[in-house]
Parts: structure tokens; C-alpha cells; sequence
């Protein structure tokens, strides 16, 4: 099987975990998502560069889950979730995925 790469795990589980909240109106299963897909890239991003690897690239997750909200009360919903799930996956390939 081939290993998707964790950047694109997190990206489906910033925009993911986003639309399945919004379009379900029910948050905590958007949360399921994105922690699931969270899961997945940690995995591959310790695999690929151990524990600094896996926790730094995990706090910009989750930073840049966190946010994504304050940013979309200044330019939108969509665009501050696409822009923040564009500076996590960007940098997850840059540190795990370019091999």
C-alpha cells in the first residue's frame, strides 16, 4: 500500500475537520476528524524525523488549528482555514515528506 504523505493527512484534517463540522452543524465530529488526521500525519512525521519532528510539526497543527478561528473573524471562515492548513502542509513536506 502507499504511504500517503502527512501533509496530506494534514491537510484533510484542517479542512476536513472543518467542513464536517460546518456542514453537520455538530463541532465535535469535525473534531473527530481532525484529531484522526492528526493521528496520521504524527505517525508519519515520527517516523520521518523522530520526536522533534513530531512535536514541533504537531504544535503548528494544532496552532494552526487554534488559529484559523480569530484569523476568520478578519478575512472569512474558508480563507482562514485554507490559509492555515496551506502554512501546516507546506511545512510538514518541507520537514517529513521531501525526502
Amino acid at each position: 500500500m502507499a504511504r500517503v504523505p502527512s501533509s496530506a493527512w494534514a491537510a484533510v484534517g484542517l479542512v476536513g475537520g472543518y467542513a464536517v463540522a460546518r456542514w453537520t452543524k455538530k463541532r465535535p465530529l469535525g473534531g473527530v476528524v481532525l484529531g484522526a488526521a492528526g493521528f496520521a500525519a504524527g505517525r508519519e512525521w515520527h517516523k520521518r524525523g523522530g520526536v522533534p519532528a513530531a512535536a514541533g510539526l504537531g504544535a503548528l497543527y494544532l496552532a494552526g488549528f487554534a488559529g484559523a478561528h480569530p484569523l476568520a473573524k478578519k478575512v472569512g471562515a474558508w480563507p482562514a482555514v485554507l490559509g492555515a492548513t496551506a502554512v501546516v502542509a507546506t511545512t510538514a513536506w518541507a520537514v517529513a515528506d521531501r525526502g
